[in-house]
């Protein structure tokens, strides 16, 4: 008798119990890596170019981008972390057009490009979709 009611009393319980639902974005594993896109500007010869006036704006909201890990790159010359990790909640889960834009000390030639980057609310890493990984300078 008393294994009848056991088991009754364990049958109600899971009956009752309702599911949690963390997240809208179902049952998603990510890896704890952290991710970023870089892009370097170099010179006619291919060696890295000292930049000024260095942007990027994502081009689907007008605002400015500031990768937080950029700071990591300022000790190769002509390096530039566009975006990372921390900024995939403000790129859209289609990819965003990213538009960047230095000008070289060298030279004071500027030069734009446009990548493509997606990232969201689901996404568990920010990735690049399109675009180019190095700008030249004439």
């Amino acid at each position: 008798m008393k294994k009848i009611t056991l088991v009754l009393l364990l049958g109600v319980a899971l009956l009752t119990c309702k599911k949690n639902k963390t997240s809208d974005c179902g049952d998603k594993i990510c890896t704890e890596e952290f991710a970023s896109v870089m892009l370097k500007f170099v010179d006619n010869k291919g060696a890295g170019a000292e930049v000024k006036d260095f942007n990027v704006i994502n081009q689907r909201t007008g605002e400015r981008v500031t990768a937080n890990s950029s700071i990591s790159t300022s000790t190769i010359k002509g390096a530039f972390i566009i975006v990372d990790d921390n900024n995939k909640l403000g790129l859209s889960e289609e990819g965003d057009d990213l538009k960047i834009t230095g000008t070289s000390v060298e030279t004071k030639q500027t030069k734009s490009v446009v990548i493509k980057v997606r990232g969201g609310k689901c996404a568990c890493h920010i990735s690049k979709v399109s675009g180019q990984d190095q700008v030249a300078f004439d």
